[in-house]
């Protein structure tokens, strides 16, 4: 029991002082950076440039005047990245002295140029209506929409693409309609209900019941 207390009385008093020394340790090791990015031809500031540390999850954006400002380790690499421009890589110093370091970040463009596309209306409706008509369209194409839009086909995708959020939310108002439309009293049954009963015997037929295992 006295060698439990001992042992609890030296850890109580080394670990703060480990604890300090590696907080030391740590706040010497970060710094604040400050920064600003702008164009290399005619320095003018960037907006929403991404200004994240290489293989860390953590950033942050340039404002409107193109600054920054995000907290780093002495020796990390900063990536820089904007749409229309040349990503940069710039790397804080290890020996830095003090916790705050400046830079200016120049970008340049990254321009590429696409084929022009010109975009021409039929004179008259007439026309697009005979062009639409007479288009010629492969034989394997067709065959591929003969398939997609089949009966057994659609079933099929049906029973196992999952719904999206709009198909999940519009099931779930409409069930949250018909339990408040029939609030307060019996909801109807549908083994009295022949149109019910006509799309069983539907279902049946299909095979829609049968198991697919």
């Amino acid at each position: 029991m006295k060698r439990h207390l001992l042992f609890l009385l030296v850890f109580s008093i080394v670990t703060p002082f480990a604890a300090s020394a590696q907080f030391e340790k740590l706040k010497d090791s970060v710094v604040q950076l400050f920064g600003i990015v702008m164009t290399a031809d005619s320095l003018k500031a960037i907006p929403s440039v991404t200004v994240k540390i290489k293989g860390v999850n953590r950033g942050t954006y340039t404002n409107e005047q193109g600054v920054f400002s995000l907290v780093v380790m002495k020796g990390d690499e900063i990536e820089f990245s904007s749409i229309g421009y040349k990503p940069k890589l710039a790397q804080i110093p290890r020996d830095l002295e003090g916790n705050q370091f400046s830079m200016i970040q120049l970008m340049v463009t990254d321009a590429q140029y696409l084929p022009a596309t010109i975009i021409k209306p039929r004179p008259t409706r007439e026309q697009f209506e005979r062009d639409f008509v007479n288009v010629s369209i492969p034989d394997d194409d067709l065959e591929i929409a003969r398939k997609n839009t089949d009966e057994s086909k659609r079933r099929i995708l049906a029973r196992t693409i999952p719904t999206d959020g709009r198909e999940s939310s519009n099931m779930m108002l409409r069930k949250n309609a018909q339990r408040y439309y029939y609030y307060g009293q019996t909801p109807p049954q549908n083994i009295f209900n022949p149109f019910a009963w006509a799309e069983f015997v539907q279902a049946w037929k299909r095979g829609d019941f049968k198991n697919k295992n």
